[in-house]
């Protein structure tokens, strides 16, 4: 099973990149999973759209040809990155690669409340006309890694936090179950 992880963060160290990291580690039985640099996408240009420049096309493409796709957020002013909210641009135009596409979306961070406001504006952003994934329903299925600063190893960068790791195991479980029956 192919799925694509847009991770929201173009820090090289940050929470977000370590989680997915972690997860293209542990669940490399289960998936084959592709993190595309978002950082390389130009800014979205609407009179590029119908002929984007080269990264925008091999990450439309990446997408496209994948079972599903996780999205790894920070938050940022109560909201998502703009580096991440111009791949869903690049990505909502023209040939609109997300439409039914199953997603899920999972968030990292040093404070309390997980992305919860990242991760809501981003299932708005997700269900625009442009867009239309098929996000995994809410209700249990909702990764929100509060704290988070305190569940990674300081040298692998590895999510180490076993009720982490079990909580997010169930969730991929259910995530993988999302993407066959759609």
């Amino acid at each position: 099973m192919k799925i694509v992880t847009i991770v929201g963060s173009i820090r090289k160290n940050s929470l977000n990149r370590q989680l997915a990291e972690s997860m293209k580690e542990r669940y490399i039985h289960k998936m084959d999973m592709y993190i595309p640099d978002i950082g390389s996408l130009p800014h979205y240009d609407q009179d590029e759209e119908n002929n984007p420049p080269l990264a925008v096309k091999e990450f439309k493409e990446e997408i496209a040809s994948a079972d599903g796709v996780i999205i790894i957020t920070p938050e940022y002013n109560w909201s998502v990155p703009g580096v991440l909210k111009n791949a869903l641009d690049w990505a909502s135009r023209v040939d609109k690669v997300f439409i039914g596409k199953p997603v899920m979306t999972l968030g990292a961070t040093p404070g309390m409340l997980g992305t919860i406001r990242a991760q809501l504006h981003l299932r708005e952003i997700l269900s625009a006309p442009g867009i239309q994934a098929k996000i995994i329903p809410p209700g249990g299925n909702e990764v929100l890694i509060g704290l988070a600063n305190q569940k990674f190893d300081e040298q692998t960068g590895r999510l180490v936090d076993e009720g982490t790791l079990n909580f997010l195991d169930e969730k991929i479980d259910k995530f993988i179950e999302f993407v066959k029956a759609n």
